[in-house]
């Protein structure tokens, strides 16, 4: 179950401080960059009923870190259609089509 309230989808809200709202398919660069950052997605926590990420996992991720891996060339390639308008108010919809895995996004 991806997205901070763990329904499946990039939702947020007040009690989102991240602001988990790009939804992306994570790679294997993106979750070593992301590991040496402090945030390791990839391994499992049980006792937060984590599995750990794989490479091609969908997962919602902070607007802040996303655009950060993006400046550093390593960001993982987004689900347009399932990310959150919010993800615009720290990464310019330029760079998200850019990025995006989504067919229309590229039209």
């Amino acid at each position: 179950m991806t997205g901070f309230y763990r329904d499946g989808c990039c939702n947020t809200g007040a009690g989102d401080f991240g602001v988990h709202v790009v939804c992306a398919q994570v790679t294997t660069a993106f979750l070593s960059y992301t590991r040496a950052q402090g945030n390791d997605l990839s391994t499992p926590m049980p006792m937060y009923n984590f599995p750990g990420l794989q490479p091609g996992d969908r997962w919602c991720l902070c607007a802040a870190r996303w655009k950060e891996a993006y400046d550093d060339g390593v960001a993982p390639p987004v689900v347009l259609t399932a990310t959150h308008e919010a993800a615009l108010k720290t990464v310019p919809l330029k760079l998200l089509r850019e990025c995006s895995l989504d067919a229309e996004a590229t039209s």
